[in-house]
């Protein structure tokens, strides 16, 4: 059986290879291409279809023509009653004969109307002839059988025929009986019918279309059914040169998508690949998961010790400055049951990882130190809770202490709107002793009941999903990630992308360092294969397509590139205009390195906010891991100093850094790099001059003096007279001149100094307009450095 080519089937057709590929596929086929191949039988199969369809179009046109009524110049249609024998019929006499004047009359009144005549051939039989009539008036029909009204007569033109008469007219040659004569027909033309406007066509409905960011334009051609070359023809138009791989910006892919009558509607990479995963795999349903509870409080109120007592674990020890200073998450077992713990910084300068804690929390313990009471972090972990729509459970600590006092901490909270169980509210409290490990059980029981309370459920089947606690760099494993798995499961080799960073999990350890396979809901882990360090709070989304995931990565990573130098190196006049009026403005260039981007995160807002009208602080490059020596060159090229938190440079970049002159300042506790970096901004600060004042003379007498000038005989009235010291010269209380002492003697004698109530000589620089009565006020200008921004 022989098989051809698509575009040989569409030149057999006469149609283009689109149209061809088309047909072929909306029958049934798997057509890729014009190239494609068909088989001969399946060719002749079109081809009939198309004849058959050919002649149904034939026969339906003539079937209309034929129930049309006939022209003016038509031929008249034949009656039923005259029948003529084809033998009797001869050829029609070529003597005109005159038709008959015909008069057609309107209503029963008489009155011209406009005839037209036509002669149309007429069968010479008797029966012909009795068909025969007179005019009929202009609306009625004749009363004869043969001419049965129809409907098409209704509406055509009216038509009357006229017989001819026995006698022929004076000059005309009488036809034969047998031979067929001509048969006038007058017919009345009727007013103009108006012609009725067609209705107007309603556009076609807009359609809705659901696209992820980074849509390529083969993705965006299957969405909406249009080809991927009308998407490229329409982006040409645009100015955007794009091929069919290529990731479009969201405004232009709205754009082409309203060219083509849809809406498009932008959601994220990981919203579309969890709705994918809900409709092609069944879900197994929601099951109970583990509480998240957040640790939350003031500095130094037993967040930490708390966590210690609950896991028997020492991490206070490990603290430096003996506050927390990072977000730690563990998972305990308490009574059968697991419980995820995250523990939150509470110093002051931690507040972006406070709310980070509250947003991925089912549970807030708010921890308030029964001595202390209620302090300004303790309320801005009540708002944060509180923005989060979160549970709270106040654990009051350090009991054991002797100024303990409950019922001042309970007040203070009540006037924070937190009315505990004990004073007629609905927030659950217990007293504990982190440190004495007392009524430990209590709390842990209080959590589960709120927990039950919420029904907390996930499904297990879903794609993994999470959030990014904390990131940062090793040395040896490369960047590490500390997810909190919030639904589905995360295995071993996994396609992931968190934030604008891609990856595939090469390892998963628990908080204590044991290697795991699966992480279920609510399980803290460390994930190991990350491409780079992602942004702390990131989101984490599994992915099964591994190539689409580096796929967005890759256009994330673009954009947020795109973004950064948009937002530098542009100069325009404003901002030229802005540079010069800020020239006094002293700039403090820094470059931070911390171990996890969480760190990071804080040290660059609270640098940032130490910034003054006088002094900026402009922060170069932020990162994690070690001091390297790309980091010393770029702040060696821009004059900046290196702050390290909990990390040490490499030795290469130390010996770069002592070469180049490049400060590094190291440190482990936050404060102390806030107190350095605001010495260092008190040092940039311009000094203040501050005027001295030193003494006055009165001038009572004026020498000239050649090759010198003017010279002023005065007297000191009050203070002293410095030589070389500045001076204004004041004419009725006006100052006249001001500058500097050239000389002061007293007789011939050059002096130093001269005191009040003595007479002296005093000769002024590149000045000589002195007169008598004048006054010269000696001062002095000191420079005082500024203690404080």
């Amino acid at each position: 059986m022989g098989k051809i080519r698509v575009y040989q089937f569409a030149k057999l057709l006469r149609i283009s290879n689109d149209e061809a590929v088309d047909l072929l596929r909306k029958s049934g086929l798997e057509i890729k291409s014009n190239l494609s191949s068909i088989d001969e039988v399946l060719v002749e199969r079109f081809q009939q279809r198309v004849v058959s369809a050919a002649k149904t179009q034939d026969a339906a046109a003539k079937s209309s023509s034929a129930a049309k009524p006939g022209s003016v110049t038509g031929t008249a249609p034949a009656t039923k009653t005259a029948k003529v024998a084809p033998a009797a019929v001869k050829k029609l006499s070529t003597t005109k004969v005159k038709p008959a004047p015909v008069q057609t009359q309107k209503g029963p009144a008489t009155g011209p109307t406009k005839v037209v005549s036509r002669t149309v051939p007429a069968a010479a039989s008797k029966t012909g002839r009795e068909s025969a009539a007179k005019p009929v008036p202009s609306g009625s029909r004749p009363a004869s059988a043969a001419h049965p009204p129809t409907s098409s007569q209704a509406h055509a033109v009216s038509r009357t025929t006229a017989a001819v008469p026995p006698t022929a007219p004076s000059g005309a040659v009488r036809p034969q009986a047998v031979t067929a004569v001509p048969v006038t027909r007058p017919v009345v033309v009727l007013p103009p019918t108006p012609a009725v406007r067609p209705a107007p066509v309603p556009p076609p409905p807009i359609r809705d279309v659901v696209l992820t960011e980074g849509v390529t334009v083969k993705e965006l051609s299957e969405k909406t059914e249009v080809k991927s070359k009308d998407i490229i023809k329409k982006l040409l138009d645009r100015g955007i040169l794009a091929t069919i791989n290529q990731p479009l910006d969201i405004e232009a892919a709205k754009q082409i998508c309203r060219d083509f009558g849809f809406e498009a509607r932008i959601i994220s990479f990981e919203d579309d690949a969890i709705l994918e995963h809900r409709t092609t795999a069944p879900s197994l349903g929601m099951k109970p998961r583990d509480p998240v509870v957040t640790i939350m409080g003031h500095v130094d109120h037993g967040k930490t010790s708390l966590l210690d007592a609950i896991r028997e674990s020492k991490i206070t020890e490990r603290e430096h400055g003996g506050i927390t200073q990072h977000i730690g998450a563990y998972h305990v077992q308490v009574k059968g049951r697991g419980i995820t713990f995250i523990d939150t910084p509470g110093h002051e300068a931690f507040t972006l990882m406070r709310s980070r804690g509250a947003r991925v929390t089912d549970v807030v313990v708010l921890v308030v130190a029964a001595d202390d009471g209620v302090m300004p972090q303790t309320v801005e972990a009540i708002d944060h809770a509180r923005a989060a729509g979160v549970p709270i459970v106040v654990a009051i600590n350090k009991i054991d202490k002797p100024g303990a006092n409950l019922d001042r901490v309970k007040k203070a909270l009540s006037d924070q709107n937190l009315l505990v169980e004990d004073w007629g509210g609905e927030v659950v409290s217990v007293a504990i002793s982190a440190k004495q490990r007392l009524h430990i059980d209590d709390l842990l029981d209080m959590i589960l009941l709120v927990a039950d309370i919420n029904d907390l459920k996930a499904d297990p089947n879903l794609p993994a999903t999470g959030t990014i606690l904390e990131a940062r760099l090793d040395r040896n494993r490369g960047a590490v990630a500390t997810v909190l798995v919030q639904n589905g499961t995360l295995r071993g080799g996994d396609a992931f992308i968190a934030g604008a960073v891609s990856g595939k999990v090469r390892a998963m350890l628990d908080d204590r360092g044991r290697k795991l396979l699966s992480a279920v809901p609510s399980i803290p882990v460390e994930v190991l294969g990350l491409q780079a360090v992602p942004l702390a709070g990131d989101r984490f989304q599994v992915i099964e397509d591994e190539v689409k995931a580096r796929q967005i990565g890759t256009f994330r990573q673009s954009k947020l590139r795109q973004e950064s130098l948009a937002k530098s190196s542009r100069l325009s006049l404003e901002h030229l205009f802005q540079q010069i009026k800020e020239g006094s403005i002293k700039e403090l260039p820094i470059v931070v390195k911390a171990d996890v981007q969480g760190s990071v995160e804080v040290l660059a807002k609270s640098l940032n906010d130490l910034a003054t009208d006088q002094v900026k602080v402009r922060l170069i490059h932020t990162g994690t891991g070690a001091i390297s020596e790309t980091d010393v060159l770029l702040a060696s090229a821009s004059n900046a100093v290196i702050i390290g938190f909990s990390v040490r440079p490499d030795r290469s970049a130390a010996e770069l850094a002592e070469k180049e002159k490049v400060d590094i300042r190291l440190h482990t506790v936050i404060y102390e790099i806030h107190d350095e970096i605001k010495n260092a901004m008190v040092g940039l600060l311009e000094p203040k001059v501050s005027e001295q004042y030193l003494g006055r003379a009165e001038v009572r007498n004026t020498f000239k003096i050649p090759k010198v000038g003017t010279v002023a005989g005065t007297y000191v009235v009050d203070g002293k007279l410095l030589r070389g010291s500045q001076i204004r010269l004041l004419r009725n209380n006006v100052i006249v001149h001001q500058g500097r002492m050239a000389s002061l003697r007293r007789f011939k004698e050059d002096v130093g100094e001269v005191k009040s109530g003595y007479e002296c000589g005093i000769g002024l620089e590149r000045f000589n307009d002195i007169k008598v009565g004048d006054i010269i006020e000696a001062f002095k200008l000191e420079k005082v450095y500024q203690k404080t921004l």
